[in-house]
């Protein structure tokens, strides 16, 4: 449940455009956290956001709202 996992499973998604696509359907962080588990990676919600910008810019552009998880950009306590 690790930080790292999370960056690995972000560097899987990076490369993976049909993982890119799940996860933009996603309605909260506990949705990521199950795909993440489903393809072997397991890290809890709240490592979400321990990430800076700059380490979630490799995925959907460094916003992060594009995977669902915030349906306004402001509300992304990453911005």
């Amino acid at each position: 449940m690790s930080l790292e996992q999370l960056k690995a499973f972000l560097a899987k998604v990076k490369g993976d455009s049909n993982l890119q696509e799940k996860l933009k359907a996603t309605k909260s962080p506990e949705d990521v956290v199950g795909i993440a588990k489903e393809h072997g990676h397991e890290f809890t919600a709240d490592k979400i956001t321990e990430l800076s910008e700059e380490e979630l810019e490799g995925v959907a552009g460094g916003n992060w709202c594009t995977f669902g998880m915030y349906s306004d950009p402001c509300q992304n306590p990453l911005h």
